[in-house]
């Protein structure tokens, strides 16, 4: 059994669509855990070594600056699993990098006396948290941000652009007050807007600050130092917001924001993929025709909707596990339990089917155009809908039981143009009310809704 190849995977992000995760895959495989790992390891020893109260070095900064920031630089393959053989014979992830790093140094004699400040006063949790800190930033702005804002942009264009197309609107899944095409899209747009805004306001935190959260090693160790302040401007040079209040593991509540954020935009596109969904249905879409694709195992005609199914049932995966992080990680026994650690390890499964309902839909959305007759056809079918403007007007004139005599001629009934055309005529209505009756139509019953668009 070959087992590398992805004919052998479990999951199908591994499998059938791991050429469609390259960038998930780079922020959160496990070579990438180790990776930012090993660099808050190095960068935290970099910080210790600028501190005059601990190290009197005698010799250039620069080397041995150089020889850390190599050890970056120049990580490979080879080192992540040199990292994994360490772990699997210790059964410690962060102890297994600290027992890397020492070795690197131990390589240089130059460097034995600070050997022993590798991971000082760490407890493995400052350093995973930061590392996750990293992947969640990173997937923060070149993922969910750059997929939402290029999803809105796409919607706000068919917004304009089809503005003036009525377009006849159901409620409880029957026939309604028509609306435009354009104004029912934008009504998702300005839904995601306010999602990426709201996205855009969560920080991601980290803490690092020991055991328990007190700096009991550090001051124990070094009282005459500001462990606090060190701790605080370690943190945020990563681009993170230091979090000063914590007991061993940072609580997760913004993973929880951050995860009920993205829940709630990608609830809105799993209503538009529905929306979608039934349109095609209908015929308001046509689909692109792809020769070499296959609709149907059986029936040769078919041209299935299978971008926008793929979208909405890997938005069904994502969010049940994001829903779970969201509840299960601000919880922990006492000062931490380990429980915390396994689901973290999965934020990437869901960022994951994330992307791939990202893009399902992206591509579904560039496969479809308007059928204009079939729109235009549902519209004229649909003369009852026109009871609501008339039984307004009747309101209007203080004509009585307007809305029973309309309940009557049309409710359940089959209506045209003609029967509708008769009841306006033997109303008792100024001649200029029954003329603007008598010239309107479901397709121009559609109120503000362009200029809704237009003004927005």
């Amino acid at each position: 059994m070959v087992c590398h190849s992805s004919l052998y995977s479990i999951s199908p992000l591994d499998g059938k669509y791991k050429d469609k995760l390259n960038e998930v895959r780079s922020i959160f495989s496990e070579y990438a855990f180790i990776k930012n790992k090993l660099f808050v390891e190095v960068s935290w020893i970099k910080n210790l070594l600028k501190i005059k109260k601990i190290f009197n070095i005698d010799y250039s900064k620069k080397e041995v600056f150089n020889f850390l920031n190599n050890i970056i630089e120049n990580f490979n393959e080879e080192d992540a699993y040199e990292i994994k053989k360490i772990e699997n014979v210790i059964n410690h992830d962060v102890k297994a990098v600290e027992y890397f790093l020492r070795n690197k140094l131990l390589k240089n004699q130059h460097f034995f006396h600070i050997i022993e400040y590798v991971h000082f006063g760490c407890t493995s949790e400052d350093i995973n948290n930061i590392s996750y800190g990293l992947m969640l930033n990173k997937v923060k702005k070149n993922i969910f941000l750059i997929f939402w804002e290029k999803i809105a942009e796409f919607i706000k264009n068919l917004s304009f652009k089809y503005k003036d197309v009525s377009i006849l609107c159901r409620t409880h899944g029957q026939p309604a007050t028509p609306s435009t095409l354009g104004k029912e899209f934008f009504i998702f747009y300005m839904r995601m807007k306010k999602q990426i805004c709201q996205l855009k306001k969560i920080n991601v935190l980290a803490k690092f600050n020991g055991t328990t959260g007190n700096y009991n090693a550090h001051y124990f160790a070094h009282p005459g130092v500001n462990w606090i302040k060190i701790s605080e401007k370690f943190v945020t040079s990563f681009g993170l917001e230091w979090n000063a209040y914590t007991a061993q593991n940072e609580p997760h509540d913004y993973i929880a924001e951050l995860f009920h954020c993205v829940v709630r935009f990608n609830n809105i596109l799993l209503d538009l993929n529905r929306d979608l969904w039934m349109y095609i249905s209908f015929g308001y879409f046509k689909q692109k025709l792809i020769d070499r694709e296959v609709g149907s195992s059986i029936m040769p005609h078919k041209i299935n909707p299978i971008n926008f199914e793929n979208s909405e049932g890997n938005i069904g995966l994502a969010n049940s596990l994001m829903i779970h992080m969201s509840e299960k990680l601000p919880i922990s026994r006492f000062q931490r339990d380990l429980s915390d650690s396994t689901v973290l390890r999965n934020i990437g499964v869901a960022v994951g089917y994330s992307v791939l309902a990202y893009s399902s839909f992206l591509l579904g959305l560039n496969r479809i155009t308007i059928n204009k007759k079939n729109i235009d056809k549902d519209l004229n079918n649909s003369w009852f809908i026109l009871a609501e403007p008339i039984h307004t007007i009747m309101k209007t004139y203080r004509i009585k039981n307007s809305y029973e005599k309309l309940k009557t001629i049309t409710r359940g009934k089959k209506i045209n143009r003609d029967i509708i055309h008769n009841f306006i005529k033997n109303l008792n209505l100024p001649h200029d009310v029954k003329v603007k009756l008598l010239n309107l139509t479901p397709k121009d019953y559609i109120g503000k809704s362009s200029i809704l668009v237009k003004n927005i």
